[in-house]
């Protein structure tokens, strides 16, 4: 299934149980699970001891595209484009709902704002900048940045204990930059992410395939379970984080 799974929790934990009773796998389309600068950047952090993690998702809207936006993705960031890297804070970081010790906001990065849809003349209020530090009780550390309008690319980022960067790994890198140009020749007028993110989703899809093959399980690949876990700490963050940044 397509992130993060149901527009809420009980909905996902419903289909879960369905799931259960028929004896049926789930699988999530959770890419940046088995992306290579995620994997490159844990592994770089985990071999030098005092690091701290970032990691960035960067989209390219316009400012005066944020209006359809927010509307479009009326679910809110952390439920739609931050969804991403809640999943990778759950799958390799530890963290639940029950086990958040602290989450700080970055006052300086973020911006919450309420804007009008364009179709409905509604009101929508969602972050349009955000990056906040998740520390677990467990002594877990995940800093998650997110921009609608940074870019295309996904980073991680690893920094030494007084804040200064060592080392970066960007999604796509020079392999995977060189194979979507020849995606934007073959399939024209997606929007920009698809096409910088679709070598990780052929990856996502060769492994599930793989499972279905052999019934073994999928390599790297989110589970039902990881997406109730993430959309639960979506929905607890959000409301905190917009308070944060009153």
């Amino acid at each position: 299934m397509e992130k993060p799974g149901a527009p809420s929790v009980t909905e996902l934990e419903t289909m879960k149980s369905k799931a259960n009773e028929m004896g049926v796998a789930v699988f999530m389309g959770f890419n940046k699970n088995v992306s290579k600068f995620v994997s490159k950047t844990r592994e770089y952090a985990n071999a030098h001891a005092g690091t701290n993690v970032t990691f960035l998702h960067n989209n390219n809207y316009k400012k005066t595209e944020l209006n359809e936006c927010f509307e479009r993705n009326s679910e809110g960031m952390l439920k739609n484009m931050a969804i991403h890297e809640l999943a990778l804070a759950v799958t390799f970081y530890g963290v639940t709902t029950s086990n958040i010790a602290s989450v700080v906001a970055d006052k300086e990065f973020s911006s919450c704002k309420t804007l009008i849809g364009p179709s409905s003349g509604k009101a929508f209020t969602d972050f349009d900048k955000l990056k906040f530090t998740i520390k677990t009780k467990d002594g877990n550390e995940v800093a998650i940045a997110a921009d609608r309008c940074g870019g295309d690319d996904s980073v991680g980022i690893v920094c030494d204990g007084e804040g200064k960067e060592l080392v970066r790994f960007t999604m796509p890198d020079d392999e995977d930059a060189a194979a979507i140009r020849n995606a934007e020749e073959r399939i024209l007028g997606a929007q920009p992410y698809f096409y910088v993110q679709s070598p990780d989703y052929q990856t996502l899809k060769q492994r599930v395939a793989k499972a279905v093959a052999t019934s073994e399980p999928a390599e790297g690949v989110a589970t039902i379970d990881t997406a109730v876990e993430t959309l639960r700490v979506a929905e607890y963050l959000t409301p905190l984080l917009m308070e944060q940044l009153k």
